[in-house]
């Protein structure tokens, strides 16, 4: 059930530090050059580099999976793969679409007097040169990718959000984060954050509330009124 403005308000009240995912809340990082299309030319380098094709890596069309089954079947090849990718990454972010109310998330956080971080498993390079080509870099008070050559620090291990606590010298209690998979909500309860599930596809809000998002929305724009109390 999508979260009425009053029920968004009581549980953003006691938020100082909002912690925002990226792809799907801020914009859809793959909508200019398709993820199988990024996942494509991943594989591709691969081979151009004389790489034996890897089990299971031909049918996988999500880059970010991809990078994590390269990384288990050959660790080896971990850190130019994951280098390769954020090269990719930082190239659709370019021609990436901004989420509807995303940028205002950022703006009205802000000007409420809270602290944003975006936290995500896309390469942080690619968010900052996202957030600059938009103008939201002073939005963002850090930018936690994750980290290079290290594929298990992406959610649902929360060692990310932890690491934007400890940035912004906060606690748990004092945060929300916000995200749009399942992955997001478990990241958010192991590291002791609520998180507001971001439905931005059918029969996402189900997913995401299964999973402990404390509240779902299916606008951003909704998030945006609700720090500026508007309702």
């Amino acid at each position: 059930m999508i979260a009425t403005p009053r029920q968004l308000a009581d549980v953003l009240r006691p938020v100082k530090h909002v912690l925002l995912d990226f792809d799907g809340p801020v914009c859809s990082v793959f909508a200019g050059i398709p993820a199988p299309e990024v996942a494509r030319r991943l594989r591709e380098g691969l081979l151009d580099a004389d790489e034996q094709a890897l089990a299971g890596a031909d049918e996988e069309s999500d880059p970010l999976a991809l990078l994590r089954l390269i990384s288990d079947a050959r660790p080896d090849l971990t850190a130019s793969t994951d280098a390769a990718l954020a090269a990719l990454e930082t190239e659709a972010v370019r021609v990436a679409c901004p989420t509807p109310g995303g940028e205002s998330v950022l703006r009205a956080a802000v000007r409420s007097g809270r602290l944003v971080s975006v936290v995500s498993n896309n390469a942080g390079g690619a968010i900052e040169a996202y957030l600059t080509e938009h103008g939201l870099s002073g939005y963002v008070a850090g930018v936690f990718g994750r980290a290079p050559g290290d594929p298990s620090s992406m959610k649902p291990n929360p060692r990310l959000l932890l690491e934007a606590m400890e940035a912004a010298g906060t606690k748990p209690e004092y945060c929300i984060f916000i995200g749009d998979t399942v992955r997001d909500v478990e990241a958010g309860e192991a590291a002791s954050v609520p998180t507001i599930g971001y439905a931005n596809k059918p029969g996402k809000d189900a997913k995401l509330a299964t999973a402990g998002a404390v509240v779902i929305v299916d606008l951003m724009e909704l998030v945006a009124d609700a720090l500026m109390n508007r309702f």
